[in-house]
């Protein structure tokens, strides 16, 4: 009997390391996907742009304070640079045409027009359900390829330590976004 229960869990083991982001190798695959990725941040771009909105009507219209105005202005702003930071992997990674890239990140500034765009390069073909790039150090499998240009080679660095990537991304967001908060709203940029 104490073999069964042995083999049991096992087999019960092997069953979760194969729902799991283990490649045969032993490594963790990365869990988010293209797709997954670019669907997360548009909606979340479309999101903030309505909060956005929200709250210049409500200083604007209602009266509000200028605080609400303040804070779902850096919110968006925020969402907005991982958006552009999103698209611009996801160009990378899936190979869009420069066009293709360039119309993405510029709905960004068009109210809720990253939903409708994601949507569109979803149902073109143009995001796959998994990276074309290998991560670094890792052999192509499953249909991905070995980087080829510098973009392609500091994406598969990224795939290769993606929550470090992710963490030092978000830091170069937030210095980016600290730097434009600091250069005051973009209405007075060129004034």
């Amino acid at each position: 009997m104490p073999s069964q229960s042995a083999a049991a869990a096992s087999e019960k083991r092997v069953n979760s390391d194969s729902r799991s982001n283990i490649d045969t190798t032993g490594r963790h695959q990365p869990r988010v996907s293209p797709r997954g990725l670019y669907r997360v941040v548009a909606t979340a771009e479309m999101l903030t742009w309505a909060l956005l909105i929200t709250a210049m009507i409500g200083k604007y219209a209602l009266g509000a304070p200028d605080w609400t105005m303040r804070i779902a202005g850096s919110i968006h702003g925020f969402v907005f640079l991982s958006y552009c930071v999103s698209t611009v992997v996801v160009w990378t990674d899936q190979r869009w045409p420069a066009s293709k890239g360039i119309l993405g990140l510029v709905l960004a500034v068009v109210p809720f027009a990253t939903v409708p765009f994601e949507r569109h390069v979803d149902r073109k073909g143009l995001l796959a359900s998994q990276w074309r790039v290998a991560p670094a150090g890792v052999a192509p499998r499953n249909g991905q390829e070995p980087a080829r240009t510098a973009a392609e080679r500091l994406l598969a660095v990224i795939l290769h330590w993606p929550i470090l990537s992710a963490l030092v991304l978000v830091v170069l967001v937030a210095l980016l976004f600290t730097v434009l908060l600091n250069a005051g709203p973009p209405t007075e940029w060129f004034n």
